[in-house]
């Protein structure tokens, strides 16, 4: 088995075809599926189905995809610890971010990083909170920002936790709730509400807080981007539950304190097993950026 194949397997996995895999690696498509089938002879089993119209990765692909995107994010760690005990911090860091991100100036940050560390090519990604722990866990982002519960530091990761927000019902100007002084979970429950999308990592946490009141609200609308969510509460068309420093960032709505609803807690996240110096270097500066404890949540 050789490093090349599992980056193949990989590739054709992410991209659903070996036609584009092959672009993606730079190889043509016949020396591509020449590789997988001599892996899959080797491993004695299939790990893709394939057909006229697409590929799909079979159960014996899914169990060996994570581990192979382990190995690789290790070979590449192990380049970079190479390449980094000479002089230089060089490769890629992947960096995956919830939006919007406030916690930190993230854009402060990359300039600060750019200047010391102009060989490191960077990557942002915006994703669901599922999305980017799923990532995290398989080496494809190397640090992540997201939101969750506090106390909530998923396991098998390390991390630290950056601030905790107080979430803020929105309303429109003008809706009977704008002039309130404070507002519970029961009280939001009988409007209709507009959240984010389940994945993400509010919409939990705001489930948990109504269910944990007694409350049982309903969620009329799901939007993608806080700027959606903003639209439709402007509109009128339904009440929002977000961060306080999301509801100053909005000035469409109105927005109203809460009580009997949890903090959110936005926290960095990485890889337990392992980081790249480039992921090192940028976790560095963001302590001193955002000066604090850094916490090990624990391991699987």
């Amino acid at each position: 088995m050789e490093l090349r194949q599992l980056a193949y397997a990989v590739a054709v996995a992410e991209t659903g075809s070996f036609t584009k895999a092959a672009h993606r690696c730079f190889v043509v498509q016949s020396a591509l599926s020449e590789q997988i089938a001599r892996l899959e002879k080797e491993l004695g089993v299939r790990l893709f189905e394939r057909t006229s119209r697409r590929v799909q990765v079979t159960p014996a692909g899914e169990g060996f995809l994570g581990p192979a995107r382990e190995a690789l994010a290790a070979a590449e760690r192990a380049a970079g610890n190479a390449v980094a005990s000479g002089s230089e911090v060089r490769g890629e860091l992947v960096i995956g971010t919830i939006t919007p991100l406030t916690a930190v100036d993230l854009s402060a940050i990359l300039a600060g990083y750019r200047d010391r560390y102009p060989r490191v090519r960077v990557t942002l990604r915006n994703r669901l909170v599922r999305d980017l722990l799923q990532q995290v866990r398989e080496h494809s982002c190397d640090v992540v920002f997201v939101d969750a519960r506090p106390g909530e530091l998923p396991r098998g990761l390390a991390g630290r936790v950056l601030t905790q927000d107080e979430l803020v019902a929105i309303v429109a100007h003008g809706h009977p709730l704008a002039d309130v002084a404070r507002v519970d979970p029961a009280m939001l429950a009988e409007e209709d509400m507009v959240d984010m999308p389940r994945g993400s990592g509010i919409r939990p946490h705001n489930d948990a807080a109504f269910a944990a009141a007694g409350a049982t609200r309903t969620v009329a609308f799901e939007a993608d981007s806080m700027a959606l969510l903003e639209q439709l509460v402007a509109r009128g068309l339904a009440v929002g539950l977000v961060s306080s420093a999301t509801a100053a960032r909005m000035p469409g709505v109105r927005s109203v304190a809460t009580t009997g609803v949890p903090p959110r807690t936005v926290q960095a996240l990485w890889s337990s097993s392992g980081i790249t110096p480039a992921a090192g270097a940028f976790l560095q500066l963001l302590q001193e950026h955002a000066p604090g404890d850094l916490e090990s949540p624990g391991t699987t």
